[in-house]
């Protein structure tokens, strides 16, 4: 495949050909959303030309406007352009079920082994890690988005609200939308931006869904198809969530991760480093699932992990329902992989429905999509939301509680350390992981 004349369109390709590389995608997604997206772009775009580069782009837009993890949903969206439904389905849940798979095996372990010094070693190397990783994210996504004072202003307002006056994270965003909406009106040459990816220069060739390819029957618009995408996703929702009231009560743990995850699901503008404070909030601070320390840890997993960043939520379920014993002492692997399970569902479903709703919507505009001034606005306020959730990180990883609040100036070290590597010397993350765990392991032992 990868020798052809690129002047010629590569061969149709089968649902069970899609199938194959959808799965080997969701064991090889590492490296955050943009790590995914560059992996999708050079085997996609680049080397089996199954999609234009315009064609890629213009989905990538429409994802990057949606709420959820945007690696993911391009993948149902291209998966649902070349084998309808069904592709887009398989597609968006290969990308997610390996992660789940990994993930509830190294929480059950993290759990049942956290302890022993060699676990613990790594995790004492991983931490500094994973708070630099988060200052760089700041760092990346602020270079990006706070390209004048005004944007500069909302993102100092949002950490303000977060870190002095507590503010819940829904509330910082809405706001932040309001003030987009009001400078898209009156200053709009403060909020033209763009959207997050340039318009299309180049070609690879000839490709399957090329630029002039007509758009497939099952991808035009079509009320009576948008009505019965969102009325099964409604149902696929309200179902498990009624069983859950039903068996267990309004009240119950299990119940409440449903109803919380679905909301953090509607709250993911900007990626997951933007609903982490959100999920911290909620998970650590309200319902105390987890301590502050397991959170950081979760980052950690999440971080090493393939499969979109916000798979962090199946560790905190998981965490949540173990600790708790929900069905018992002796059926705690159970608890926590139910939970996994049950807020994996509720954080990726409203993705789907996206997706398969508005695709069709997409596909009739083959322009470039841009960033509206709301959106504008968000994305400068998360930039001041994940600085504070870099500080909540620094904090508890610098002044320990194991330590009794000293300064651990090893882990400050790592930190650094981790900084110059990723910002001055542009290493990847896995590296950057792996190395600290390597040093923490030495340290400790």
């Amino acid at each position: 495949m990868d020798h052809q004349d690129p002047s010629t369109a590569p061969q149709p390709v089968s649902f069970w050909q899609a199938f194959i590389f959808w799965l080997k995608l969701g064991f090889i997604s590492f490296g955050g959303p943009a790590g995914q997206i560059a992996i999708m772009h050079q085997e996609l775009v680049e080397r089996r030309r199954w999609i234009s580069e315009r064609r890629f782009l213009h989905a990538l837009n429409y994802c990057m406007l949606l709420p959820g993890p945007e690696a993911q949903q391009l993948a149902t969206y291209i998966g649902w352009l070349m084998h309808k439904r069904l592709g887009g389905i398989v597609a968006g849940a290969l990308f997610v079920l390996p992660s789940l798979v990994i993930l509830v095996a190294v929480s059950w372990v993290y759990m049942t082994f956290g302890n022993q010094p060699l676990i613990a070693g790594l995790f004492y190397g991983i931490k500094p890690a994973v708070t630099a990783i988060v200052f760089q994210a700041a760092h990346r996504i602020g270079s990006r988005a706070l390209k004048n004072r005004v944007l500069w202003a909302i993102a100092a307002a949002a950490f303000v609200a977060l870190f002095a006056l507590q503010l819940p994270f829904p509330l910082i965003v809405a706001f932040a939308a309001l003030l987009g909406w009001l400078g898209g009106r009156y200053m709009p040459q403060y909020f033209q931006v763009g959207g997050g990816h340039a318009a299309a220069q180049k070609s690879y060739g000839a490709a399957l869904i090329d630029d002039d390819t007509p758009t497939p029957e099952h991808a035009r618009f079509r009320w009576r198809k948008l009505a019965s995408v969102l009325a099964v996703g409604l149902l696929l929702w309200a179902l498990p969530m009624a069983a859950l009231t039903a068996s267990f009560g309004w009240q119950h743990t299990l119940t409440q991760m449903g109803w919380f995850f679905t909301k953090a699901a509607l709250l993911t503008f900007g990626g997951a480093y933007a609903v982490l404070p959100y999920v911290y909030q909620g998970a650590v601070l309200h319902y105390g699932w987890l301590t502050p320390v397991q959170m950081v840890d979760g980052l950690a997993l999440g971080e090493t992990t393939p499969g979109p960043l916000i798979m962090v939520v199946a560790f905190v379920g998981f965490v949540g329902a173990y600790v708790q014993g929900l069905f018992g002492p002796d059926q705690l692997l159970l608890a926590g992989s139910v939970a996994a399970c049950l807020v994996t569902w509720f954080t990726f479903l409203p993705s789907f429905v996206f997706i398969l709703a508005g695709g069709p919507l997409v596909e009739s505009t083959h322009d470039d999509l841009k960033f509206t001034a709301p959106l504008t606005a968000i994305t400068a306020a998360v930039v001041g939301v994940i600085v504070n959730l870099a500080l909540f990180f620094a904090d508890h990883v610098f002044w320990p509680a194991s330590q009794q609040g000293r300064f651990d100036w090893v882990s400050a070290l790592l930190a650094l350390a981790a900084a110059v590597a990723l910002l001055k010397f542009k290493r990847n993350v896995i590296e950057v992981i792996v190395l600290c765990a390597l040093a923490g392991m030495f340290v400790t032992l």
